[in-house]
């Protein structure tokens, strides 16, 4: 007897990598992120006390989305900030573990004149 390969009809068909169609595209990623912040920010002012809902709602929005390009077997985690526009500077940093041949990010960045939005958004494949 021979070993089991995908095409041989037995189901057995577990895989340690995602196909080159389904694996996390930063591109694409990006594109999704952009649509988004730009739709629903673009007149948008920076008021505190709705800051922390809409931060919320755009991260789930956007995980929700890249749920829809088909990235099977990844965990999306998705970061939002937003402040308010001042004309001053922002650093921001994270470090994560993961497996560099399958996990990936995208970022973007969303500036008008009352605030700036910095969305990061994490796929890790699940082996």
């Amino acid at each position: 007897m021979g070993e089991l390969g995908p095409d041989d009809g037995a189901g057995n068909t577990y895989s340690l990598r995602p196909g080159l169609q389904r694996r996390f595209k930063s591109s694409t990623v990006k594109e999704c992120i952009h649509a988004i912040l730009k739709e629903k920010l673009a007149n948008v002012q920076y008021i505190p006390e709705e800051m922390p809902q809409l931060t919320k709602s755009l991260s789930e929005m956007i995980k929700d989305r890249l749920k829809e390009e088909g990235f099977d077997r990844y965990k999306m985690v998705v970061q939002v900030v937003i402040g308010e526009q001042r004309g001053e500077g922002v650093n921001m940093a994270a470090r994560c573990f993961w497996d560099a041949d399958t996990d990936s990010y995208a970022h973007d960045v969303f500036m008008n004149d009352s605030l700036f939005c910095v969305v990061a958004a994490f796929g890790c494949f699940y082996y």
